[in-house]
């Protein structure tokens, strides 16, 4: 070939090569550029969920809580209720300080009427100075215990709702702080978290008794992989109390967890046999021991049993309830509401609450898309209360067909004899359809 060609060609092949090298960098430029200013960390972040949430009742009309409630009214066999909730949370950090607060916004429509209200369930300051320490004063709900369904050794926290654990809860106005130490050797971890936390008026008022300053917190140790908190609480608001928890591990999907509270002098108001009310105050020792278990097929058991050392016994429950009883049928004969009145007071002091009496069972069992069917998750909760042998059995199914919008339908059947703690409830069944998108 001529040298001329021969020239031509070779510049016309680096021209060739040339070209496809600026192709190709432009094309990876469009398809893989990227700002480093979009990796890097914002200063503020929002986010939270919309929820709506219809509810359907079955009424038990002879139960003693039903009667409590509705005594002046006739609801029928069933009632409704519908809620709409939204929940929104921020965080603003810059250098060493960090600026967080949860909103939560409630909607209720019931046969009562209509409510709404707005309330922060954290709104704290937090301050870093070093890496091993940080302070957060504030409203704040610090989340301690290691229980599924009962915590009874989270002294600043407010009780979880067992039929609904995984819910935010409310936290109170604190002061706290963070020392966290890393260790060579069986201890890991050292951390120490002191608690202050005033009752005076208007200010963490449904805690205790006012005009208190409570002191308290917790020591966590990491010791040979296993999780170990000691807490305490002190101050006079409440009665002084002491208790450590632990989890650990045994296996990649098998874990066992306990807790133990000891309270000192713990008031309680009683009904005796014959309708009289009065108060008793004793120590009770409070525990839990539970496990968690993953399957290889995606089955989630929890299993956990609960001593409620501060609770009612069956004959207590049952002088309760005799008591609601007989107050009905006072204000069926004279209309006279004072005994169901302080009745109900009695209720909202203890006898009413959630799992008021001694031992309980608590079992939830979950599978993740069974029958390959995808994004479904259906789940069978039951509590059983082993003193009066009633128990509530809860199924459910969730399902996710978007990232960020879950449906679930839920049930919930509680079911026991005369005067037992399930037999009296208000309802013989619940019904629930719960729509929550995540923002």
């Amino acid at each position: 070939m001529h040298p001329v060609y021969v020239d031509r060609l070779k510049i016309f092949l680096c021209l060739a090569v040339a070209l496809f090298c600026l192709a190709t960098n432009a094309a990876c430029a469009d398809e893989f550029a990227f700002d480093l200013a979009a990796f890097e960390k914002k200063p503020w972040h929002l986010s939270g969920y919309a929820e709506l949430r219809p509810v359907l009742f079955g009424l038990d009309r002879d139960a003693a809580l039903y009667r409590l409630r509705f005594f002046d009214r006739d609801e029928g066999g069933t009632t409704s209720e519908t809620n709409a909730r939204l929940q929104l949370e921020g965080r603003y950090e810059r250098g060493p300080a960090r600026l967080f607060a949860r909103l939560n916004s409630d909607y209720r429509r019931s046969t009562f009427g209509e409510t709404f209200q707005t309330t922060f369930y954290d709104g704290y300051l937090g301050l870093r100075p070093r890496p091993f320490l940080t302070l957060d004063v504030g409203k704040k709900s610090l989340r301690w215990g290691t229980g599924y369904a009962w915590n009874p050794a989270a002294f600043f926290d407010r009780p979880k709702d067992p039929d609904d654990p995984e819910l935010n809860r409310e936290g109170f106005i604190i002061a706290t702080a963070d020392f966290i130490r890393s260790l060579s050797g069986p201890l890991r971890t050292l951390a120490l978290t002191p608690v202050l936390l005033p009752v005076r008026s208007g200010l963490n008022e449904d805690f205790g008794r006012a005009d208190h300053l409570n002191l308290g917190g917790k020591v966590y140790l990491l010791f040979y992989d296993t999780d170990i908190d000691l807490t305490a609480l002190v101050g006079g608001s409440r009665s002084n109390r002491y208790g450590v928890d632990f989890a650990r591990h045994i296996t990649s999907n098998f874990a066992v967890h306990g807790e133990l509270a000891y309270i000192r002098s713990e008031p309680r108001p009683l009904v005796d046999a014959d309708g009289n009310l009065h108060q008793k105050n004793a120590s009770a020792l409070s525990y839990l021991l539970g496990l968690r278990y993953l399957t290889r097929t995606e089955t989630t058991w929890i299993l956990e049993y609960y001593r409620n050392g501060s609770g009612y016994t069956r004959e207590e429950m049952r002088h309760f309830f005799a008591l609601a009883d007989a107050a009905f049928a006072e204000f069926g004969a004279t209309g006279d509401a004072g005994a169901l009145e302080r009745a109900q007071s009695l209720g909202r002091q203890g006898f009413a609450r959630n799992n008021p009496m001694r031992d309980y069972l608590y079992l939830r069992v979950s599978h993740k898309e069974p029958f390959a069917i995808l994004y479904l998750t259906p789940a069978l909760t039951a509590i059983a209360n082993l003193n009066d042998g009633s128990f509530s059995l809860a199924p459910e199914a969730l399902y996710t067909p978007l990232t960020n919008l879950e449906l679930r339908v839920k049930a919930i059947f509680p079911s026991g004899g005369r005067y037992s703690e399930f037999g009296e409830r208000q309802n013989d069944y619940r019904l629930e359809l719960r729509a929550r998108y995540y923002f």
